[in-house]
């Protein structure tokens, strides 16, 4: 009996697609695992291949036929031992198929209707909803220009002059003004009792924090770098985070712990890790890491309020960069709130903190060349506000996540992933990362500027997801 070739299909959602060409000819001998054919569709190339054996006995459909429906039939095999001809006589007839009138309009829309409700649910999510940012600068409000540092320190000193359970405890925060002069002034204006130095003992004035949180206060607890946080891991995990859980619901732990996190320049291995996976993956916790002054003000003085421990990752690089910030006591961004920043319709470009400015300089860049990109500052990583990301690969079909962390496990990997589960039918594309290198830190400037991305990079995984050269 003669078997049909029939037109695969690519994805569950392919319709119909080109017959590219044809590698073997009519009267060729057929083997289990022979290609035998190549189709293309806009998003991918795939090889037909044979799953029974024989002879080919006639080609349905030429090469370069465009718009074949799936399941058509394409060729015929004649089984071993069949008489070709016959085969080739008796197999399908792609004529018909193609040339096949379709139903009346009418009887189809009849034999929708009464179709079971169970068949007609849709393969695809709907529509995701975008954060709309807008709204978070007030209307008419006088705009001030100032610096990342400046921006967090406002936000502290307007939150201890809101409330008398606030202070701020760290290396260096009192007499020397901060390391990175963030709680420069606090001293002067609150006093010792609320702004502390401590001993250099991560472990210790972290504890001291958190039970300072767990008895009602609000501390701030700055790390001169959240590598030295590996010192008090234990208390921010084991304790803070796990003791509302634990306690069922009666132990809270309103706290912020913040301060520089990722690479800065020439700080070697031991001073450039950067947290952000490692702390989004503690339930119990919200992590925060900001690009803007204005959003590095709303969000801390939103963190400083929140009942929950708070991660809030800075980055030295950024604390002497501008921005424009509102004017007013009351400015607060929501945690968990993404914010497109660069509206785009052909490729989705998603960051955060630092990495930015590889997003927003690459897609200016890829302006120049036509290409639009869409670029959303993710703002919170933990909980991550995957909707707003999803709406735009619904509308662009192609996404970038960028991040200065490791490529294993990181803050990228979950936004792919996270991606293919919600809108997977949606993507033209693999979803592309661009990430630090896979190794430590170097401290030669030389090897430091090749282990961390760049806009170059972001640049070329953009255009290998439009298909661009």
């Amino acid at each position: 009996m003669p078997i049909d070739i029939l037109m695969p299909a690519l994805s569950p959602t392919m319709e119909e697609g080109k017959l590219a060409k044809w590698l073997k000819a009519e009267g060729d001998a057929i083997k289990a695992g022979d290609i035998l054919a190549e189709i293309e569709t806009d998003k991918a190339t795939m090889e037909v291949e044979a799953v029974d054996e024989g002879i080919l006995a006639k080609i349905l459909v030429a090469d370069g036929t465009e718009n074949v429906a799936v399941n058509t039939p394409i060729g015929v095999i004649a089984a071993d031992g069949e008489d070709v001809k016959a085969a080739a006589s008796g197999g399908a007839k792609p004529a018909a198929v193609a040339e096949k009138p379709a139903e009346p309009e009418a009887k189809a829309e009849k034999a929708s209707a009464e179709a079971p409700a169970a068949t007609t649910a849709p393969s695809v999510p709907a529509q995701a909803k975008s954060y709309d940012a807008s709204s978070e600068f007030p209307a008419g409000a006088e705009v001030v220009t100032m610096t990342v540092r400046e921006a967090l320190r406002d936000a502290m000193a307007e939150e201890m002059r809101r409330d008398g359970d606030v202070f701020v405890m760290g290396e260096e925060v009192a007499e020397y003004q901060g390391a990175y002069k963030v709680t420069q002034g606090l001293l002067q204006e609150f006093g010792p009792k609320r702004v502390i130095d401590t001993p250099i003992t991560e472990h210790g004035f972290a504890g001291i924090g958190v039970g300072a949180a767990l008895t009602g206060l609000r501390p701030i607890v700055e790390f001169m770098t959240f590598n030295f946080a590996m010192q008090a891991i234990d208390q921010i995990i084991n304790s803070a985070a796990k003791t509302l859980y634990m306690s069922g619901g009666q132990m809270g732990c309103p706290i912020v712990f913040r301060g520089p996190n990722g690479a800065a320049a020439r700080v070697a291995a031991q001073h450039s890790h950067d947290y952000a996976a490692w702390y989004s993956n503690v339930p119990g916790l919200k992590v925060v890491m900001p690009y803007s002054a204005s959003d590095a003000k709303g969000l801390l003085k939103s963190a400083i309020r929140d009942p929950n421990p708070i991660i809030f990752l800075e980055n030295e690089i950024l604390y002497g960069r501008t921005f424009e910030v509102p004017k007013g006591d009351d400015f607060l961004i929501p945690i968990g709130k993404a914010k497109v920043v660069r509206p785009g319709t052909d490729v989705t470009i998603v960051s955060f903190g630092i990495g930015m400015t590889y997003a927003l300089g690459a897609a200016e860049a890829l302006a120049k060349e036509g290409i639009e990109a869409e670029v959303i500052d993710l703002r919170t990583i933990r909980p991550m506000d995957i909707e707003t990301v999803i709406a735009s690969v619904q509308k662009t079909n192609r996404c970038v996540a960028v991040e200065e962390g490791f490529p294993q496990s990181g803050v990228t990997a979950e936004i792919g992933m996270r991606i293919m589960e919600a809108a997977f039918d949606y993507l033209d594309a693999p979803v592309a990362r661009v990430t630090g290198k896979d190794v430590p830190m170097p401290y030669a400037h030389n090897l430091e500027k090749l282990a961390l991305p760049n806009v170059g990079e972001v640049i070329a995984a953009a255009k290998a997801v439009c298909y661009r050269a």
